[in-house]
């Protein structure tokens, strides 16, 4: 009896997770978006945010930390000489966490009168770094970016529109991800499922995280950042919404950035911020939500977290159950055949012409082991303070 419940409580789950969930999402989305139609048509009133003048836009600090980020580092600095704002309203705050490579160097030799530099002697985590550079911040709108992400030349712009709200208190903008081949058979497909979750959410008012590479913050709405703050571009949010702000999403605040050349890579960025997220999350279960954001919450967070243990259990109890009739056996023969498919993409990853879907399947378990990993570290109090880029 225990092995059924077990078995059934897993799959609906897991089923519930990558597919009911998204299902729900959209329905939800049509109707809201079919209701905001019909409210425009009834009253012509424009439904966009509006640009703001250049005579309008707030005063900005934009706050880069890198650590090791030679690579990208100039590339950044161009980027941010070329953006299209105020240069007499923006401040642009760039600091080294205790690198040790060339970054210092390239940081030295920028001149430029609205870009700051700020290098630490030791590296102390991303965190810190962050609250190092609210130190030096004058102005009242923050905007949070990482040295190897590039900003569309108005995405500063799309993103301080909405603070002409006085209830929104962050903005999150829309990061498209570039890589290479193994990129495009794996997370490049799993990014694109995300990001279509993620904007339905935002129309439904349950945005919950930002993409740390581009989003702003009102400056009443930080607070600082512990050391164990890993995952900042999802309190910093969370944090808002608790002091009473709006969380808002704009896909027209856009930014790019390179992605991992390898799973093993996004493989070492997911188990630092799986332990991050356990850590958080007695914290964040606490801030109050609407029935939406809950359900965003629960759905698009909570369970992906506890993923890997349904996974785990399913498989265990199925094997139980072999002997219950061919709706048992037939699911078995297809969680084995899924995992040794994802075994095949591991092991043919590098190869021009991969398996088809292998390497989306390989990439499924790599994140899902990732997560199990960050948990055991979790619970053995490993403190990963030191941020590092997989790109």
């Amino acid at each position: 009896m225990l092995a059924y419940a077990i078995f059934w409580t897993c799959l609906s789950l897991v089923s519930y997770t990558y597919l009911l969930y998204p299902c729900v999402l959209f329905v939800i989305y049509a109707f809201a978006q079919a209701r905001t139609d019909l409210r425009f048509l009834s009253t012509r009133r424009d439904r966009r945010r509006r640009a703001l003048a250049d005579g309008e836009l707030p005063p900005v600090t934009l706050i880069v930390p890198a650590h090791n980020e030679e690579a990208h580092l100039k590339d950044k600095v161009a980027n941010v000489q070329e953006l299209d704002y105020p240069r007499g309203r923006l401040q642009v705050i760039l600091v080294s966490d205790g690198s040790t490579d060339r970054t210092n160097e390239i940081l030295a030799a920028v001149d430029d009168p609205a870009v700051e530099t700020l290098l630490l002697s030791e590296r102390a985590g991303k965190a810190t770094a962050l609250n190092r550079a609210l130190e030096r911040a004058r102005h009242g709108i923050l905007v949070f970016s990482d040295a190897s992400t590039l900003f569309h030349p108005d995405a500063i712009k799309q993103l301080v529109r909405h603070f002409a709200d006085p209830r929104v208190g962050v903005v999150c903008g829309a990061l498209g991800l570039r890589g290479g081949d193994e990129f495009s058979r794996t997370e490049g497909i799993y990014w694109r499922y995300e990001t279509s979750l993620r904007l339905m959410e935002a129309r439904l008012g349950a945005t919950l995280t930002a993409s740390g590479a581009i989003y702003a913050v009102r400056r009443e709405c930080y607070r600082p950042l512990t050391p164990d703050d890993v995952i900042d571009d999802f309190v910093i949010p969370m944090r808002a919404r608790a002091l009473g702000f709006q969380v808002v999403f704009d896909p027209e605040a856009q930014a790019v950035e390179f992605a991992g050349e390898s799973v093993r890579e996004e493989f070492t960025r997911r188990v630092r911020i799986a332990a991050g997220s356990f850590r958080a999350l007695r914290e964040l279960a606490q801030v109050p939500l609407a029935p939406l954001a809950c359900l965003a919450f629960f759905s698009h967070k909570i369970l992906r977290w506890v993923l890997p243990f349904l996974l785990i259990g399913l498989l265990a109890a199925n094997l139980f159950l072999i002997e219950g009739g061919p709706f048992y056996l037939g699911l078995l023969a297809a969680q084995c055949a899924f995992y040794l498919w994802a075994g095949v993409g591991f092991l043919f990853r590098e190869r021009a012409r991969p398996v088809p879907l292998a390497p989306l399947c390989y990439f499924l378990v790599a994140i899902n082991v990732a997560f199990l990993v960050g948990f055991l570290r979790f619970l053995g109090g490993h403190k990963e303070t030191a941020w590092q880029r997989v790109s």
